[in-house]
């Protein structure tokens, strides 16, 4: 009778049958894939659970918590539910989990409205194209890395290079209405860094933190950077300019390989099963401009890369297929000092030619081909081999290159808006002997 009115009946309870690592194998129940269970412990406490597959009669659940107190033959429950995410106005300000439970004291949520967590997709003849420059208030970015609102870019590094300051940079000085910020596998102690010491009070009332830090199970991993991706198209599909940070990309793809090799699939590159590789296109296709009228959520994605080696990483391989750009640090600059430690000649901003003018495009590209110039050349220039009038090209970057390496660098305290990094472009690019110097 229920059905008849359109209430789901209660599925039959099941048994859990094995524990292998992190997967619970189940029988005698039905849910579908992505569905919720919920299993009881020793002490009557329900842990919940997600389906993450199935073969035959045996559902494989991966748990979103602690697994302690579980016993052989313990009751297995489907629960209706289990994609959706409550999202709203009232997130602003606060630090929540994957789940959205509360973790910075200051009570419940109090928010009502529902999304499905892994979002829907979006007809790309319907999107806003992406024709407007974002400042970012770094200038070498502005100036030859220039991102566009809607735009996707990765952010490659290794450890120690300064991406985090980096991020942080952009995370202040970005213009934006609402900054969401996936913190995503990474150290616990770098929450509430991020919170206090990167937003502060004055960041925080317009962002949402979402951390699921490294000893979170893969599940809840996967499940953070799916919420904060909701999070950021509720606020777009309400005309706002959403930043999206998303740290890391490669945590994600992490937990993801994490779950699928243990319920059996098997592995495809250097360790990471193809459903990786599925899974990393459909979170990042989320962002990006919404339909004709709508806001945009631009979104910043880094990436590690496994020792200082981005080419040959299948992760930052994929990442930068699917990316609108990237922008490489570099250990070498990171080690010299030079801050923020990008290197220009491995970046690249595939949406530049679309938000700027011919004039700024080419002055962007002689500053490439005089930086290019230098560093082709620069051990020969460190140890005095090379001679004078070998090649005008390298005889022109050297005189140009104390201006050329200035206006890379900048102090993390000081923002530079997108007009005066133009500026300085042009400025740098004068005669070397003409007065001038980088603001």
């Amino acid at each position: 009778m229920e059905a008849l009115h359109g209430v789901a009946p209660l599925r039959a309870a099941g048994t859990l049958r094995r524990v292998v690592g992190l997967t619970l194998e189940a029988v005698g129940c039905e849910a579908p894939l992505g569905g919720r269970c919920e299993v009881q412990d020793a002490s009557g406490t329900q842990i919940e659970t997600e389906v993450v597959g199935f073969s035959g009669d045996r559902l494989f659940l991966m748990p979103t918590g602690e697994m302690r107190g579980l016993l052989p033959n313990a009751r297995v429950t489907p629960v209706e539910g289990g994609s959706e995410a409550r999202v709203g106005e009232n997130l602003l300000g606060r630090v929540v989990d994957g789940a959205g439970r509360p973790l910075d004291g200051y009570g419940p949520l109090h928010v009502r409205d529902e999304v499905r967590l892994e979002g829907s997709t979006i007809n790309p003849m319907l999107r806003t194209p992406i024709t407007e420059p974002l400042d970012v208030g770094v200038r070498s970015i502005n100036a030859l890395l220039t991102v566009g609102r809607g735009q996707r870019l990765g952010l490659f590094a290794g450890s120690g290079v300064g991406k985090s300051i980096l991020l942080g940079m952009m995370t202040r000085f970005t213009e934006a209405d609402v900054i969401i910020v996936g913190l995503i596998g990474e150290r616990g102690r770098e929450v509430k860094e991020f919170v206090e010491q990167i937003l502060g009070k004055e960041g925080m009332r317009r962002a949402v933190v979402v951390a699921t830090p490294a000893d979170h199970p893969p599940l809840m991993r996967l499940r953070g950077a799916w919420y904060a991706t909701a999070i950021a198209e509720y606020f777009r599909d309400r005309g706002l300019k959403v930043l999206l940070l998303m740290d890391s990309l490669t945590r994600f793809a992490q937990a993801q390989r994490e779950i699928a090799l243990a319920i059996g699939e098997p592995p495809a590159t250097k360790g990471y099963p193809p459903s990786v590789f599925a899974r990393m296109p459909a979170l990042v296709e989320r962002a990006g401009n919404g339909i004709q009228g709508g806001g945009s959520i631009t979104a910043f994605y880094t990436v590690l890369t496994e020792g200082d080696d981005y080419r040959h990483d299948p992760i930052a391989d994929s990442a930068r297929a699917i990316l609108d750009g990237h922008i490489v640090l570099s250990r070498d600059l990171a080690e010299s000092g030079h801050f923020p430690a990008i290197d220009i000649e491995a970046s690249i901003s595939r949406v530049m030619p679309a938000v700027v003018e011919a004039g700024r495009l080419d002055l962007a590209r002689r500053f490439r081909q005089l930086y290019s110039a230098y560093s082709q050349q620069r051990d020969l220039i460190t140890v005095g081999a090379y001679q004078r009038g070998s090649d005008p090209r390298v005889d022109e970057a050297i005189a140009y290159w104390p201006q050329l390496s200035a206006f890379l660098q900048q102090d993390v305290d000081a923002p530079v808006d997108y007009q005066q990094s133009a500026a300085a472009l042009e400025q740098v690019l004068q005669r070397p002997d003409e007065p001038g110097s980088v603001a």
